[in-house]
């Protein structure tokens, strides 16, 4: 086998060219690929090999070293899990075996099975006896009509039958006076023995396909993982490339395994580079296929890539039961513990049952799914996370209004559910309060000496210092669509959610939004592209997919359109660590989250911080944005008309907190309850071109103003 050929470069006169082939002699290479033409020294007309034999190795490339010991043994949760699995089947099987034991039923059994034990015996004996095991050798030789051998075996026979039927007849004479003994002088040992010859012959009275003790944990129909079940799996995503490389065999385009298979968990895992140009991701894709092609059921299996290896690596995890059917460990702050917010804290676990943590503080977060499948339990979750810091300072907003957040109202300092108008104009009250906190709190952090506040954000040390009010804020609102699409207050209610989105997190504010229905209205552009930890269960389409986790995720393979619908619960989880995550929260039913709640609100007593609903106070009503005459304060006396687009721009420059992510479409849904509708308006571009945009006539805004003073004179 030759070397690889590159294109030739000069080289000094004289120099050799050893082991060269003949110009025209084919070159084959360890690879598949065939190598480009090479054009030939223009010296001597010979080619250049490229392979170096002088070139050094890597220094640590071409080894993995396989862990001592296994990846449960050395991560003290996941030895838990996998001890107190082992523990709890073998004392189930003491347990199953013990009761049939002793309450007489394997006796019983083994009893009624004994006439068979004994004819199976009698028989066998008999067999032994005369030597039925050399019966087809001499037959044999019979229809050989070879005397010689047949005489031979004959005697042999005759010899054998002798000594084995004395041997019998001894042993029945001897166990029939031993019997008789018993009977004469130990009758209770007679009755010992005769119960053990009895269970013995029905022992070996049993059937073979129903035995008398059976197993206690019976195994299910799934079969072991092996490396020729994931290449038939692998096979039937209908990859070509994939295809290939089985087909042929060995290690062929790259496609190998790396590891053996092993347990991990709950499950099997197998470890294998793909062939060249294919992914993870082309797995990923096919996953339900691929769970076919594996006869396991699609919550069993999930494939990935390796981030520690090369983009080729798929690691191959295939579970024993679906994640939503696999028994989860108890969520460890459900009994006991307390929360700091500024740390992370384990909200769930992976599909290998490994403890999943989330760090709340500095992050905004954004749930997103179709109804029914535990978006609004994961944002619960986390809401029972902060009430378990006793800092903390909780908003929890419902607008699907069947108060899924009810048990959070003894620790939470706003709460609304419904989504009446009353209860939008309750929630952004509320949501005026936080924008005025978090004016606030920047001002604080902007005179605190670079000693206490180094990064000009909140920090663990500031938020103890309760003379600062610096404390972590939490709002969640729930169904956020209803609020961000009220027809009077959307426009406000979306400008301090994304101030909220944008600022809050610095400022030690949190902020919660979870939709059903991930659209551009659902989830505004300025919250959705701030968002910094994503949650995205079940969805239908690519872009609720990367409305959710982001731009492209689809195309990276992280997709939720992938889960079923019994995946209740199970979410893609981006903006934790380098690399998206499969999660499932733990869950906590209601009984459970009001238990949580009652220890947060000691918590909180012992503290000081009961405040607001949870004291049976609302918040203050109080000014908010006046678009109308924000709008007019912006349009001069001589401009008739004007573009929305231009009305943004304006307002963003005088209330930059206020309508800095306006948009001209922001105008127009803002001023359209109030009776202002768009319209096509000329005007004139920067550059002096004349055109028609969308835009409004001042004279409407002076009706609307003028209509609504003179229903407040009226009032």
């Amino acid at each position: 086998m030759t070397d690889t050929f590159a294109p030739a470069v000069p080289a000094a006169p004289g120099t050799p060219v050893e082991d060269v082939p003949a110009p025209g002699t084919p070159s084959l290479t360890k690879t598949s690929t065939p190598p480009a033409p090479v054009p030939e020294r223009e010296e001597t007309g010979q080619r250049v090999p490229v392979d170096n034999p002088n070139l050094p190795d890597p220094e640590q490339g071409g080894e993995v070293r396989r862990p001592i010991l296994p990846a449960w043994a050395k991560d003290r949760d996941e030895f838990t899990t996998t001890a107190g699995h082992t523990a709890d089947r073998a004392w189930y099987t003491i347990r199953y075996h013990a009761v049939r034991t002793l309450s007489g039923v394997y006796a019983a059994r083994l009893a009624a099975r004994a006439p068979v034990g004994a004819a199976r015996f009698i028989k066998g004996t008999g067999r032994w006896i005369w030597d039925r095991e050399a019966a087809p050798l001499r037959g044999a030789a019979v229809r050989d009509e070879n005397a010689a051998e047949y005489m031979t075996l004959s005697r042999q026979r005759n010899d054998r039958v002798k000594l084995r039927l004395t041997v019998s007849l001894i042993a029945a004479v001897f166990g029939l006076g031993f019997a008789l003994t018993l009977y004469v002088m130990a009758p209770a040992w007679l009755y010992v023995f005769s119960c053990a010859g009895i269970l013995t012959l029905g022992y070996f009275g049993q059937k073979e396909d129903a035995p008398v003790i059976g197993p206690a944990v019976l195994p299910t129909d799934v079969q072991k993982l092996t490396a020729g079940l994931v290449l038939r799996g692998l096979n039937a995503i209908g990859n070509a490339k994939i295809s290939a490389a089985i087909k042929k065999g060995g290690d062929m385009d790259g496609m190998r395994f790396t590891s053996e298979i092993t347990r991990d968990g709950p499950g099997y895992r197998a470890d294998l580079d793909l062939p060249y140009g294919v992914t993870p991701e082309d797995v990923m894709e096919e996953r339900q296929a691929l769970a076919s092609g594996l006869r396991r059921k699609l919550g069993c299996v999930w494939p990935s890539g390796d981030p520690e290896q090369h983009e080729g690596r798929l690691v191959l995890w295939i579970g024993d039961k679906p994640m939503n059917e696999t028994k989860k460990p108890a969520w460890p702050l459900a009994e006991t513990g307390q929360v700091d917010l500024f740390k992370p804290i384990i909200f769930g676990n992976d599909q290998r049952m490994r403890w999943v943590e989330v760090t709340l503080m500095f992050a905004s977060v954004v749930i997103g799914s179709i109804p029914r499948m535990g978006k609004t339990f994961l944002m619960r979750l986390f809401f029972l996370i902060a009430a378990l810091d006793p800092r903390a300072e909780l908003h929890a907003f419902d607008f699907k209004g069947t108060g899924d957040f009810s048990t959070l109202e003894p620790v939470s300092h706003r709460y609304m559910a419904g989504e009446e108008d009353e209860d939008v104009e309750y929630v952004l009250h509320s949501l005026r309060e936080v924008k005025a906190e978090l004016r606030r709190r920047a001002k604080v952090i902007k005179n605190l000496p670079r000693s206490r506040c180094p990064e000009n954000k909140v920090t663990p040390e500031l938020a103890n210092d309760k003379s600062l009010r610096l404390h972590p804020i939490i709002v969640g609102i729930d169904e956020c669509q209803v609020g961000f699409e009220h027809d009077k207050h959307g426009a406000e209610i979306e400008s301090i959610c994304t101030d909220i989105t944008k600022r809050g997190p610095a400022l030690g504010i949190i902020g919660m939004f979870g939709t059903q229905r991930p659209d551009a209205k659902s989830l505004p552009k300025g919250i959705s592209d701030n968002a910094v930890l994503r949650f995205c269960l079940k969805v239908i389409s690519q872009m609720a997919n990367d409305m959710v986790l982001g731009q492209s995720m689809y195309k990276a393979g992280i997709r939720a359109t992938m889960f079923a619908r019994s995946d209740k619960g199970i979410a893609w989880m981006v903006g934790e660590g380098d690399d998206p995550r499969i999660v499932s929260g733990a869950y906590i039913d209601a009984p459970k989250a009001e238990a949580i709640v009652e220890r947060a609100r000691l918590m909180r007593e012992e503290y000081g911080n009961i405040t607001g609903h949870a004291l049976g106070q609302g918040p203050e009503k109080s000014a908010g944005m006046d678009i109308l005459g924000d709008v007019l304060k912006v349009i001069p006396a001589d401009e008739d008309k004007v573009w929305c687009e231009r009305i943004a721009t304006r307002l963003a420059e005088r209330w930059l907190d206020q309508y800095g992510e306006w948009t001209g479409a922001d105008v127009t849904r803002a001023l359209k309850p109030h009776g202002v509708k768009a319209k096509d308006v000329w005007g004139t571009t920067d550059d002096g071109q004349g055109t028609t945009r969308r835009g409004i006539e001042r004279a409407d805004v002076v009706a609307a103003i003028t209509r609504r003073d003179t229903k407040k004179v009226a009032a």
